[in-house]
């Protein structure tokens, strides 16, 4: 059966493929733009997939700054774009995977930082400091109108990957920050849960997952376990987010994201807390530099 892949040259979306054919699984790397609804269909009509994977979008460059003054091509990637895809395939009866963000959720008084009470699924978006999360947070509402049968969504946040020559890696891009705030947030492990979000989609499990690792962890705590298992000369400077934001364009997402619907949908598929996997990352880290 064949997989179609929005966004397969992109960091998440090579990942993804490549897991895909290494299980078997046909794949159809999607060539139309998700802003051309009528290449969309011709692409669905000739391919004739069996379910489809979107893991494309605007996520800016270097950062989602970047999205401040390119405001229309982000809503024609994050709004129009995806709306087109997901409207063409469940119009087919397509099952589609999306993988969204988690950046729509900023601590408040009934999740506040250190609480351990995380946003769930059935929260909506309570973060706009950056055109990127508000476009994110306007789609996803806009989403709910769709099949939950045939529709998963997937909110993502940080991803950190097995490869830290890889720009996009969290755990990179912080090591190469001048300066860190350092809060508590979910993050995703992508060794863990890529894996999960492709038996997800072939089981055709539908709604919206938090996917992340269970709980939180700080930038310190990464940058320590850095520290530990690659660099033992590395060193940095926190900062506040008011200082962060005197040289940032726009405000970050802070938060922590409950988990209990995605373990309780998958409970043969372990997604270990995240301190757990990110010991046992850098452990890896550590031998593969060995």
């Amino acid at each position: 059966m064949a997989v179609a892949v929005w966004g397969a040259r992109g960091w998440i979306g090579g990942q993804v493929c490549e897991l895909l054919e290494a299980r078997g699984a046909e794949v159809v790397r999607a060539e139309s733009r998700l802003e051309d609804r009528a290449a969309i269909e011709a692409e669905l009509d000739r391919t004739r997939p069996d379910r489809v994977i979107v893991a494309a979008g605007v996520t800016g460059r270097p950062n989602v700054d970047w999205c401040e003054e390119h405001r229309r091509e982000t809503i024609r990637a994050n709004v129009i774009g995806t709306l087109n895809v997901v409207d063409v395939c469940t119009e087919r009866g397509l099952h589609v995977m999306l993988f969204a963000t988690g950046c729509i959720f900023s601590y408040d008084e009934e999740h506040a930082l250190g609480s351990g009470k995380g946003f769930t699924e059935d929260d909506r978006a309570n973060f706009a400091g950056s055109f990127y999360s508000r476009t994110k947070g306007m789609v996803e509402e806009l989403l709910r109108c769709y099949p939950p049968e045939l529709l998963l969504v997937l909110r993502v946040r940080m991803p950190i990957s097995a490869d830290l020559s890889c720009p996009r890696n969290f755990i990179t891009k912080i090591t190469r920050y001048e300066r860190v705030v350092n809060i508590p947030n979910s993050v995703s492990v992508l060794p863990d849960l890529l894996p999960v979000a492709i038996e997800m989609s072939r089981r055709r499990i539908g709604g919206i997952f938090n996917f992340c690792n269970p709980g939180v962890v700080s930038h310190n705590e990464c940058l320590e376990l850095y520290r530990e298992f690659v660099d033992p000369s590395f060193t940095w400077t926190n900062f506040t987010e008011q200082e962060q934001a005197k040289v940032l364009k726009a405000a970050r997402s802070n938060n922590e994201l409950d988990c209990s619907k995605l373990l309780a949908a998958v409970p043969d598929l372990r997604v270990p807390p995240i301190q757990e996997s990110l010991r046992k990352l850098f452990q890896e880290f550590k031998t593969s530099r060995s």
